[in-house]
């Protein structure tokens, strides 16, 4: 993924919110600009933080250059699934947690009973667009419709040339072979994100809902992002959603996907950014959680993407001021341009001017 893409994408979405933000003239490369911003924003210490896969590449290279130039820091964190990672603040056992989705209304008194004297609030920290990825021989640049897809991962569609299929891939051979549609196997917030497209946009052909769960029968479940990648690495006749990130580290075929708009748009940082362009924010206070519209009719717009959240208390953990250091960093410019060779898009400027604002604010 080349830095130049996902560094324009982030510059054309920075427009896209109602909020405040500030430019930065920083001419530095993002390796020297990231060191200098961790350095400048160094807190001791051990974080044991837990949750989203996709956002698991990130936090690795997040780590690796805040632990390097912070002698004093520690952070370890678990990629495993944004429901263990909820499940792990709440239970005291993370100082903060990845998700892929925001806290539901059931989740948010008990991750808030964590924050003595303030809330548990979520901060989108990544844009992880989600690729619709397969394995089928001799087909390449597929291409599918909200209800095809609706229709193959509910069952209903189960060979590669069914008609559905061919009516939309006009002059590519397809095998009359099975689907082995693939799902998580553990609760994840890309399978929310990714079930909550289908039902936002394909209702009458998904009647499951979105849930972090899969609910759907059938099909073939894999555990975690890098899980998903390799099976469908390695398995013909398989297709499955992972995060960006993760199929292009498995240089996996990426499907292009209509969008509300009519257009089958391939999937590029500056795609996804124009989908990123119509979400709003739909928390209140310090709470950042954003609200896409799935059925976007921006021209050129990819629809399938996420916001990736760290979940922490904006007052009364024990950690604060580590837990502060740290995402200081990752919410910095240098912080957000360090994963542009990594599969995502950088947060746009206005949202994470937002973000780093509110990181400021923790004690």
């Amino acid at each position: 993924m080349k830095l130049q893409r996902f560094y324009v994408a982030g510059i054309a979405m920075t427009a896209a919110f109602a909020l405040s933000a500030c430019g930065s003239d920083n001419n530095d490369s993002p390796s020297a600009a990231g060191g200098s911003a961790a350095a400048e924003n160094c807190a001791t210490g051990t974080l044991n933080a837990a949750g989203s896969s996709a956002q698991k590449n990130a936090m690795d290279e997040w780590i690796k250059t805040y632990q390097g130039q912070c002698s004093g820091a520690q952070i370890n964190y678990n990629g495993n699934g944004s429901g263990a990672g909820i499940e792990a603040f709440i239970n005291g056992t993370a100082d903060f947690a990845g998700s892929d989705s925001a806290l539901k209304d059931d989740e948010q008194p008990q991750a808030t009973a964590k924050c003595p004297g303030g809330a548990a609030v979520n901060l989108p920290m990544v844009v992880g667009p989600i690729a619709v990825v397969y394995n089928v021989e001799g087909a390449d640049n597929l291409q599918f419709s909200p209800a095809t897809l609706a229709k193959i991962f509910s069952g209903k569609i189960t060979k590669w040339d069914d008609a559905a299929i061919k009516a939309e891939n006009a002059g590519v051979t397809l095998p009359s072979a099975a689907i082995q549609a693939v799902h998580r196997s553990d609760e994840s917030g890309t399978t929310d994100n990714f079930t909550k497209y289908l039902s936002k946009t394909a209702e009458a052909d998904w009647t499951y809902g979105n849930a972090k769960a899969w609910k759907a029968p059938g099909g073939t479940a894999a555990a975690k992002s890098d899980g998903v990648a390799a099976l469908v690495k390695s398995t013909v006749g398989t297709i499955s959603y992972v995060e960006l990130s993760y199929a292009e580290n498995s240089s996996l075929q990426k499907a292009k996907i209509k969008n509300g708009a009519g257009e089958y748009t391939e999937l590029t940082g500056e795609s996804a950014g124009k989908t990123i362009e119509g979400a709003k924010v739909a928390g209140t206070g310090n709470d950042l959680k954003l609200d896409i519209d799935y059925n976007t009719t921006t021209a050129g717009a990819y629809p399938i993407v996420l916001a990736t959240y760290e979940i922490v208390c904006d007052k009364g953990s024990p950690k604060a001021a580590a837990i502060k250091g740290f995402l200081t960093y990752t919410s910095s410019t240098a912080g957000q341009e360090a994963l542009a060779d990594l599969g995502y898009a950088p947060l746009p400027e206005s949202v994470r001017a937002k973000v780093a604002t509110v990181v400021a604010s923790i004690s």
